[in-house]
């Protein structure tokens, strides 16, 4: 492993140059319109998995959109690895946000990034991170020191939850047998400052409908005697939590597991500065339930959130009119222990009970997924650990992360295998947002680091 740099840096600019043309692909899963886009990404992750030396490189069908398998054994009785990552996006929309095309990366010098960030939707969730598991098995298999078997799982789904991931994960347990599972789609603190994710939030995420009146109406004719349904979702939404921003559901904390002080000690001794996080976000305080600080407000806590709200007349200029129908999407992020299937049961009772006589209620769910914790005496996260002190000279700190990942806790259930997430972003890459970006640092960095994972894996495994 000794020259990894030296590879790295002879290749960089090709690395970065294969990386902003898987970029150029729009890859939204979440809109039907870009479905080719979907299928000829698919198509480029499995050339470029067999340019990087797999043994067998394959496109699988699913129900929904294909996921691209691949492998590289070296000798059965030696430890396997199964790397998982997307190859799907999030929408770009709000286009006019964007400072530059979404599906037009370019390199932008940034105040954390100034060797340059690629800024691209999915530079950095999941396209950069993923490709770096691509450009490490390049580096292993040109030097002939890959030190154990691998396996590639990308998807094209995740980005809409996954939906046959579990379908494909149940037919092909062989297929997939692994000793650890390898995902880069979550973040550290800083560049100078790595850390593990030792755990992920579940989620369960639904879409309300509000219908009053059977059609819409004038609102000088009918306003103030018939129920608004946009008014009344309004309230609706505005119960679900009390003046401590506590989740109003009923049972929704039943089985929210209460960390103990030593633990939440802990987990404060990670770098954090809460005036530059509010500088950074351009807000005057931050908010969220009493009791807690922000870095455990937004990882040890569950927490529910409208996603997005419309109904009635939103074009140019007036339209005096009561809307039919008014509509929100909600996201309820869990914390272990709570099943999403559960709390998704639990708020449609409550939302449905707190509606008023005069509209009726319609909750849809759309997807969701299990809470998930890595243990830090597991022999994949002191590999990882290894690797990351190896690579950044200092010790890796562990830290729990606010976003989810649903698979994960599938992968436990169906392979028997944890799941070890180093990931190289940062919070400050938006993504899922307008502008996401991916640092060269953390790029480059990643592929330097991953090769270092199965050293130490393989050594630990024996």
């Amino acid at each position: 492993m000794d020259n990894i740099k030296s590879y790295v840096g002879q290749h960089k600019d090709r690395f970065i140059n294969e990386l902003i043309e898987l970029l150029k692909i729009p890859s939204v899963s979440a809109d039907s319109a870009y479905s080719q886009d979907i299928f000829n990404t698919a198509d480029a992750v499995k050339a470029s998995l067999e340019k990087a030396g797999a043994d067998l490189v394959e496109i699988c069908e699913t129900p929904g959109y294909p996921i691209v398998y691949a492998e590289k054994t070296i000798d059965k009785n030696l430890p396997t690895v199964l790397v998982y990552g997307h190859y799907d996006v999030q929408p770009a929309d709000p286009i006019d946000l964007w400072t530059s095309p979404p599906f037009e990366p370019v390199i932008k010098k940034t105040e954390l990034h100034p060797e340059g960030a690629i800024f691209a939707r999915g530079a950095c969730d999941d396209k950069g991170q993923m490709y770096m598991h691509v450009k490490a098995l390049e580096y292993m298999v040109q030097n002939n020191n890959l030190p154990c078997n691998v396996k590639f799982m990308i998807e094209g789904e995740e980005e809409v939850g996954s939906p046959s991931l579990a379908w494909f994960v149940e037919r092909n347990q062989e297929k997939l047998k692994c000793d650890v599972i390898l995902i880069s789609d979550t973040g550290m603190i800083s560049n100078t400052q790595p850390s593990i994710t030792t755990g992920l939030r579940g989620l369960s995420y639904v879409e309300v409908e509000v219908t009053g009146p059977n059609r819409d109406l004038h609102s000088g004719l009918y306003g103030g005697a018939v129920a608004n349904p946009i008014n009344i979702l309004a309230k609706m939404i505005a119960q679900l939590h009390d003046e401590n921003n506590h989740i109003t559901i009923p049972g929704f904390y039943d089985k929210v597991e209460e960390l103990s002080r030593e633990e939440r000690d802990e987990m404060a001794k990670a770098p954090f500065s809460i005036d530059a996080y509010k500088k950074a976000l351009d807000i005057e305080d931050v908010y969220g339930e009493t009791g807690y600080t922000t870095n455990e407000r937004n990882s040890i806590r569950p927490t529910l959130d409208v996603n997005g709200i419309w109904g009635g007349y939103t074009g140019e200029g007036a339209k005096t009119v009561i809307a039919s129908k008014a509509y929100a999407k909600i996201s309820m992020r869990l914390v272990p222990a709570q099943d999403w299937n559960e709390i998704t049961e639990l708020f449609t009772k409550h939302f449905t009970n707190i509606a008023p006589k005069g509209v009726k209620v319609k909750v849809t769910p759309h997807h969701g997924g299990q809470a998930y914790v890595t243990p830090i005496d597991s022999l994949g996260y002191q590999a990882a650990a290894k690797a990351y002190e190896e690579s950044f000279g200092i010790r890796p700190i562990p830290v729990r992360s606010g976003g989810s990942i649903p698979i994960v806790a599938l992968f436990e259930k169906e392979l028997k295998s944890k799941t070890i997430m180093m990931g190289f972003g940062l919070d400050s890459d938006a993504i899922h947002s307008p502008n996401e970006h991916f640092g060269i640092f953390n790029y480059i960095k990643g592929i330097e680091t991953i090769p270092l994972f199965y050293k130490h894996f393989t050594e630990l495994a024996k």
